[in-house]
């Protein structure tokens, strides 16, 4: 963690059960109905960056909904987004995103403990060539803001335009989102604190 990270939150989570009409309406937008009920009976706990990004309702809805479509519409291997996200987390130091997509890379697409220490480290590993060329990719991104025409050639020998605007997209969506964990102060949920692999901290 920097300096500038807070130590704790800078922004309260606004606990499920005092959400009014718009932010129901914002979270039902991203999860739907059924997902706001059991949230605000407490019947399933609410993640913390569902609590925080209630806090501006007009704007998590549009946000959520967009980040759904990183999750339920590319032809992207999902793999290779996670991949990238844990590369996101490691570089940004946001630990939150570290936690949440370790245990989504584990537990729904197999992604091995050495696999999530390397990609979260850079350590040298066997990366098949369309992972290597995703996470120089991911560096560069989250570095200059820009693929290189060396990894570009590298990814498009594997890609066609399309994934390769969604790999951009889902870098640019979570180095975003690990701007916002980390100044917010997102704290872990409780279900994350001592699991998964340990935050690869500079």
């Amino acid at each position: 963690m920097s300096d500038a990270q807070p130590s704790g939150p800078r922004i309260a989570p606004l606990p499920a059960a005092e959400w009014g009409d718009d932010e129901q309406r914002a979270i039902a937008g991203a999860f739907g109905e059924a997902a706001v009920a059991s949230f605000r009976s407490g019947e399933r706990p609410c993640p913390n960056v569902v609590t925080t990004l209630a806090r501006h309702p007009t704007l998590s809805g549009s946000w959520l909904k967009f980040n759904n479509v990183l999750f339920r519409d590319l032809a992207l291997d999902p793999r290779l987004r996670e991949l990238a996200i844990l590369r996101v987390a490691s570089r940004t130091g946001a630990e939150y995103e570290w936690a949440q997509h370790v245990r989504l890379a584990q537990q729904q697409l197999g992604v091995t403990d050495e696999e999530v220490d390397a990609a979260g480290s850079g350590a040298p590993h066997d990366w098949t060539p369309i992972e290597a060329a995703a996470l120089d990719a991911t560096n560069e991104l989250v570095a200059d803001h820009v693929v290189s025409d060396t990894t570009y050639a590298r990814l498009a020998e594997h890609m066609d335009d399309r994934m390769i605007m969604e790999l951009t997209f889902a870098i640019g969506a979570y180095t975003c989102l690990a701007m916002v964990f980390n100044t917010c102060g997102m704290e872990l949920d409780d279900d994350l604190i001592g699991t998964g692999r340990p935050f690869p901290r500079a």
